[in-house]
């Protein structure tokens, strides 16, 4: 099997990671931006075209404020730090979820960096940001219903294509593989709609010990997978 056009990740494991290294959670989510890094020039090296990371959920606005201030600020600081290397390496930036839920600075960050990387055409690396499956959907539906009731169009339309360029994730595959640290086996609220028929492959590595090494290992289990969407062997040929 082919190496995965679209690879996403739910980061996993950063507080854990931390507490087992007796230090604060702030330095599990400094550790986990690092590996960040490494995966998203592992996918540049790979020329993977799409990179999606549940960097931060709508659920996660009820941790305690000082560690929400403390990711927000990571975030901005990473999206400055790699800004440089997203125009070198030609990455194109985008975003899902309710990024205007974002504080000020983060916002204004995003935008930019957004603006900046906007025409590149290498790897698409997209955070989903303030973002949740459910939601997404939700907003969607609302949207199309807004059209019916607009008679920008009727109920027989709808169809999946339609609902599939609601979406915030509008003109990017469906992912292909998605990977989960720490040992955790569910979604999490992760694109609910468009992982019908992706592959999920689950770890016990924390987020921050995730290397080039780990993802490789990811990369060779997808490649033994048999994906027949729902046909036989025989059908799909």
């Amino acid at each position: 099997m082919a190496t995965p056009k679209h690879i996403a990740i739910i980061m996993d494991g950063n507080g854990r990671w931390a507490r087992q290294n007796a230090l604060p959670r702030s330095a599990g989510h400094e550790k986990g931006a690092e590996q960040v890094r490494a995966v998203v020039d592992t996918c540049v090296e790979l020329e993977i075209p799409f990179l999606t990371l549940y960097a931060f959920s709508s659920e996660n606005w009820g941790r305690p404020k000082a560690e929400v201030d403390a990711l927000m600020a990571l975030l901005v600081s990473f999206l400055e730090g790699e800004l440089p290397r997203m125009k070198e390496h030609n990455i194109r930036l985008h975003a899902i979820g309710r990024i205007d839920q974002l504080p000020p600075s983060a916002h204004k960050t995003l935008l930019h960096c957004l603006k900046q990387t906007e025409k590149n055409a290498g790897l698409t690396l997209t955070l989903a940001l303030s973002y949740g499956g459910r939601d997404e959907l939700l907003r969607a539906a609302r949207k199309l219903a807004k059209k019916v009731d607009n008679g920008e169009m009727t109920l027989a339309e709808i169809s999946e294509e339609v609902l599939s360029e609601s979406l915030d994730t509008s003109g990017i595959p469906d992912p292909d593989l998605l990977i989960r640290t720490s040992g955790e086996k569910r979604l999490s609220n992760f694109l609910l709609w468009q992982c019908a028929y992706t592959e999920f492959y689950f770890t016990d590595i924390l987020w921050p010990d995730f290397d080039r090494e780990a993802l490789f290992e990811a990369l060779n289990d997808f490649r033994n997978r048999d994906r027949r969407y729902g046909l036989t062997g025989q059908a799909e040929d």
